[in-house]
Formats: structure tokens, sequence, C-alpha cells
């Protein structure tokens, strides 16, 4: 079967990611080691990985952690043309707990950071040649007024030339003044969007609504054709249009990190919607990629390739693409 893959565009802030090498917490840890974080960075990463383009637009801080992940995101496959440097402000770094399973501390130094200081002159000489597809988060519209004002932009250039536009709410509560602007902002662009996929718990705080279809409703009101809600470890649920469906999750014997497994599931369906299957195969294909997600200890070294996928997707659920 012959696929056509996409050019996808995407903004973000990746940072600098200090991953403890011994269980404990964070305070008593003496010994890090440094990777790459950032919701956006796990999304391109794991689309590139199954052969699709991705452009990464972003401005680091002119220091050794821009540096490195310029060069990270390079040599990862991702176009880094629209990645540019701020004298005046640095990049933003995280720091994560080591676990044995679950859910790892994690603690942020982003306030201010070279990336909060993006604004729509950041894409002034953005060229939309070729590209079918941009995914957005609820994270860069945090960090602060320059960035929601781009984020605003990006969706309304996308929409006049006709590109097809996702987002992931990816809610950070901490980042935001209060839940009302939080729930306020996110609605408005998530409503701006073609493809929404809240998690369970964000659905209920973003619309005040209790069931899925209530919740779907909420976003289709507004025009938003397809969205597909994360229900953890029992999948996922699908509306658009006519079709309205649960997608059963992939059982995971040991779950090590669940950091990046909505990342993970955002790959799944936005390239399985790109590559034509039918959407509950793109759903199924989330499941497992967030499965994988949870499986690994770093945010997207569990991002499998396009042979691993179908693969593992074969063997837990039967589906062959």
């Amino acid at each position: 079967m012959i696929i056509n893959m996409s050019k996808i565009l995407t903004i973000g802030e990746p940072m600098a990611l200090f991953v403890a090498e011994q269980e404990g917490p964070l305070e008593e840890v003496e010994h890090f080691s440094r990777f790459v974080a950032g919701a956006e960075v796990n999304f391109s990463i794991g689309m590139v990985r199954l052969g699709h383009e991705v452009t990464y637009i972003t401005k680091l801080g002119n220091d050794p952690f821009g540096k490195q992940i310029e060069t990270f995101l390079y040599k990862s496959g991702i176009e880094t043309s629209y990645v540019t440097y701020d004298n005046s402000y640095f990049t933003g770094m995280q720091w994560k707990q080591k676990v044995s399973q679950g859910d790892p501390q994690v603690f942020s130094l982003r306030k201010n950071s070279a990336a909060s200081h993006m604004d729509v002159s950041t894409i002034a000489n953005l060229d939309w040649t070729g590209f079918d597809h941009i995914h957005l988060t609820g994270i860069p519209c945090a960090l602060s007024d320059g960035c929601r004002q781009v984020v605003y932009e990006l969706m309304a250039q996308a929409r006049a030339k006709g590109v097809q536009i996702s987002f992931d709410p990816n809610l950070r509560p901490g980042l935001w003044p209060d839940k009302q602007e939080m729930a306020r902002v996110i609605n408005d662009l998530a409503c701006r969007a073609d493809i929404v996929l809240p998690g369970i718990a964000e659905g209920k705080l973003l619309t005040g609504k209790e069931e899925v279809q209530d919740i779907a409703d909420f976003y289709h009101a507004a025009g938003v054709t397809t969205v597909v809600i994360k229900i953890g470890p029992d999948g996922a649920y699908t509306s658009s249009g006519e079709q309205r469906f649960y997608t059963k999750g992939i059982r995971v014997e040991h779950v090590v990190d669940t950091v990046g497994a909505g990342d993970g599931f955002a790959v799944g369906v936005v390239s399985g919607i790109l590559e034509k299957l039918a959407l509950q195969d793109a759903i199924v294909r989330g499941n497992a990629i967030g499965a994988l997600a949870v499986m690994s200890p770093g945010d997207n070294d569990g991002l499998p390739d396009k042979k691993s996928l179908v693969a593992f997707v074969a063997q837990n659920t039967g589906i062959k693409e």
C-alpha cells in the first residue's frame, strides 16, 4: 500500500529535561541525565518516526541547553528552519523523578523563558507551501499573551489556507492565573480546530459536562468535526459525524512512566487520519502508541517506527494495516 506522507507544522516550548538517575524525592537526588522534553517535541518525534515531515516553531535561549535542543531536533529528523534564539532569556528546563511505575514528580523552570517571548513576529516569514496539517496544544497559549496571539494567528492562517488543524488541550493549570481563564481560552482555541483530543478529566473541566457524548457535542456545536476523548487505560470515545464509538485500550502489564502517553495517542490518531485509515483504526493506532509510551521511562523513547507499530497493533488487536 502506498501512503502519502504529510507535511505538518507545530509550535511549542522544548525544554532541557533532567531525569533523576536514582529513585527518591528530587531534593535528595544528586545525579541526573539530560534529555529533551515538551509535548510538541514528543508529537513531532512520533510523527517523524512514522515517516511524516514535521516543522517545529520555537524560540530558544542562546545558551548550551538551547543549542543542544536544536541539535537534538535536527538529529531527530525535525525541520528546524523556524527555530530562533534569544540573547536575553533562557531555555526552559524541567526536572523529573525516576520511578518504577506511575506518575513521576516533575518540576519546571519556564517562567519568562525564551519561548514565552514568542509573538506574531515569530511567524512573520512563515511559508505555508506544502503544509497540510498543523498540530497545536494548549501549552504555548498559557506561556504569555504573545504566545497566545501567535497561536491564534497560526490557526487563522491555517483555516484561511485550508490546512487541517488538530488540537490537544494538554492542560497545565499551573501556567494559568485561574481555571476559568484556562477553560475560556482553551475552549475558544479548540472550537477553531477540526480535530480535538481532550482527556476525559480535561473534557469535564473544560465543558462542565459529565457524559462523553455531551462533551463531544459541546465542541461539535462550535463546528469541530472530530472529537476523540481519551479515557485512560479504557481506551477512547470518538464522535465524528454519524460515527460514535468506544475503542478499547490495550492492556499494559507494567506501567513505567505515564508522561508522554497523551502525546503518543495524538501521534497515532493524527497519523492514522492523515494516512486515510478508517477512523476506528486510527484510534486503535493511538491507543497502541499510548500503550508503548507508558512502557518506557522517557518522554519519547517509546515512540515506535512504522514497522514496530504495525507489529504491536497486530499482536495486541489482530488488526493488520
